[in-house]
């Protein structure tokens, strides 16, 4: 749920929705149906499940021959500690009850040295398995990363940013444990149960029957509450994506500024508290869910060697049994109770896990709409002319939605100047980003110097097409960052020379640190002018053959606005320039001036030319105030 009141935006057509108590749900992935915030998962033989867990077994296969020597380790470890109660029977029934001090002697010695190598091999087992844990956590916050980063600006005008960084910290987080310390625990629990189990069998057969009778119960009950466990904490994750969008909208800048100036700050305090209230029910359930069928299976284990004790003196099991063997059985069977238990308590683990797995699959198969084709051309921005030709474009946002560019049919020749103008809603924007390919149109083609966008690559494009748009995003970083963010190798003369094109300069040499000022999130230490010849700045430092200037100085003062239209003025020259019009300042002196009303071309032309024919564009002219807007 977004704090503003509504819904959030939850990244609508890739499988990523809202309920309307505001939990994430599971989209249409591969065909499968939404789940309801209380509906019970699927059975654990869902295909679906089954390709999840083949999936995540792939992600371990690149460390294989790590996870063989683990579980290599394991197999001796627990042999070596199967030893133990043997040695104990006899060190009872041999050295102390016939006096065998040599053999005593010997037994110990065996015993203490079996616990000093299984420790040293406990350690190199975690380091080892650890270290797998964590590559695997790495790969996958990379992949899923690297993913979101190939993803259309649609994606993230649909989506809460809040979710984005839930999705990578608290769902990749959530599967540290299960990640690093899962595979290693089965293998080693189960390896110390089946040689446990193996070692009392040769011990006492009977014993043995009697201590397992009631093991399928156990594995049918941990089966039902693992299954309890996987509904709450993908209802879990989904109340910590709440918190996260939360945070990430409230506590920003912005956020903070609003929240302030609404005098909402109580509200929102109020929306977070009762957030964080649900989630922390959710996790108690969640850490309560089958807590009493697992404590009485615990309670069972414990109260098995006082059976055995029982048993084993009225001589229930049939056969004279000695006091050694009682004793080594009913250490291993003490011993076996950690194992099992820990057996039983990672198969919930796992179960639960598989929500968070399910959420992470999820963004990884998100469908990349804009996509790099085989064979993609290489565009030499250095050798382009800057031509840009709309060839009867169309585009809108969903199938299901109206168009907001039709019939687009447009000519920019290289080197001039064009003006997009129209009111709000027009599609001057969606136009001037379907060039950078930030957008795609579902008909007809965009070319730059006859080679349609779509058969560039992507870097090479980006390299050809420079955006500077109304809302300038600075890191929190020094100036010197920001600016080379736009080209990593330049220099700091190339810096300094793109900052002074940009008539920004003189006002960072003046700063106490200069260019190492550290600049506020989103750039808050500085005016919008300054921002925006910052931006400026770096799409000198980039030196693109065509610019689209989306309403670069739209939120500017008239004196700010002159200062940052020279800066505008001096990049354009030699340049093929779209301008997203917003004053008619940056008009009158356009090449040619397109027209949009309603997503259409309504009119083509000089300022002079346009006024003369008393069409759309002399209306805007006569309703607009020289400091109003033209949106």
């Amino acid at each position: 749920m977004s704090f503003w009141g509504g819904t959030g935006a939850g990244g609508a057509g890739h499988g990523i929705g809202m309920h309307g108590d505001g939990r994430a749900r599971r989209g249409a992935r591969g065909g499968q149906r939404v789940l309801g915030p209380s509906e019970p998962p699927p059975p654990l033989m869902d295909p679906e499940r089954e390709r999840d867990g083949r999936r995540i077994m792939r992600l371990f296969a690149p460390y294989r021959w790590q996870l063989v020597w683990v579980l290599g380790l394991i197999v001796i470890s627990a042999g070596l500690s199967m030893l133990s109660p043997f040695l104990l029977r006899d060190v009872l029934d041999k050295g102390i009850l016939h006096h065998d001090t040599t053999l005593l002697t010997e037994l110990v010695g065996g015993m203490i040295a079996i616990a000093i190598v299984t420790a040293a091999l406990s350690v190199v087992q975690t380091y080892v398995s650890t270290e797998v844990g964590q590559s695997v956590m790495h790969d996958l916050r990379v992949a899923v990363y690297r993913h979101l980063q190939r993803m259309s600006l649609a994606f993230f005008t649909r989506t809460r940013s809040g979710e984005v960084q839930s999705r990578i910290a608290n769902d990749i987080g959530g599967i540290d444990n299960v990640a690093t310390n899962t595979a290693t625990t089965i293998a080693q629990n189960a390896t110390t149960v089946i040689g446990a189990t193996i070692a009392m069998a040769i011990m006492s057969w009977q014993l043995a029957l009697i201590s397992f009778a009631l093991m399928p119960l156990f594995v049918w009950i941990t089966r039902r509450v693992g299954r309890e466990r996987r509904a709450i904490t993908s209802r879990l994750q989904g109340g910590l994506a709440d918190i996260s969008a939360l945070v990430a909208e409230s506590l920003s800048v912005s956020g903070m500024m609003l929240g302030k100036t609404m005098g909402r700050g109580d509200d929102l305090a109020e929306r977070f508290t009762a957030e964080s209230d649900e989630v922390a029910k959710l996790e108690v359930h969640s850490r309560m869910a089958g807590r009493w069928l697992m404590s009485t299976i615990n309670m069972v284990f414990a109260i098995q060697p006082a059976i055995i004790y029982w048993l084993a003196g009225e001589h229930v099991a049939g056969g004279a049994i000695s006091v050694g063997t009682v004793v080594a059985f009913t250490t291993i069977q003490t011993r076996l109770l950690f194992p099992m238990a820990q057996l039983l308590s990672v198969g919930t683990d796992v179960e639960a896990s598989l929500a968070l797995f399910d959420r992470i699959f999820e963004y990884l198969d998100l469908p990349v709409d804009i996509q790099e084709r085989p064979g993609a051309v290489e565009l030499r921005p250095g050798e382009l002319l800057g031509e840009v030709r709309f060839e009867d474009v169309a585009f809108r946002y969903a199938p299901d939605s109206d168009w907001t560019l039709t019939d687009i049919d447009l000519e920019v020749p290289a080197g001039t100047r064009t003006a997009i103008v129209g009111e709000t809603g027009a599609g001057k924007t969606t136009l001037g980003y379907l060039v950078a390919r930030l957008y795609e149109p579902q008909e007809g083609r965009i070319t730059v110097d006859g080679v349609d966008v779509r058969d560039a690559t992507l870097a090479s494009l980006a390299a050809t097409i420079g955006v500077v748009s109304q809302e300038t995003y600075l890191f929190h970083a020094s100036v010197r960052d920001n600016l080379r963010f736009a080209r990593p190798d330049a220099t700091d003369e190339e810096i300094e020379a793109a900052a002074a094109a940009a008539r920004i300069h003189g006002l960072i040499a003046s700063l106490p640190e200069g260019y190492d000022t550290v600049v506020g999130e989103r750039g808050y230490r500085f005016s919008g002018g300054e921002k925006q010849r910052m931006a400026i700045a770096r799409t000198v430092l980039r030196n693109p053959p065509v610019l689209v200037l989306d309403e670069a100085t739209s939120s500017l003062d008239t004196q700010t606005e002159h200062a940052v239209q020279e800066a505008l003025d001096e990049l354009a020259v030699g340049r093929t320039t779209i301008t997203i019009a917003h004053r008619l300042s940056t008009v009158r002196d356009a090449d040619q001036i397109v027209v949009l009303d309603h997503g259409r071309i309504v009119e083509v032309g000089k300022h002079d030319e346009l006024i003369g024919r008393g069409g759309y564009y002399a209306t805007l002219v006569a309703h607009d105030d020289p400091a109003a807007s033209l949106q």
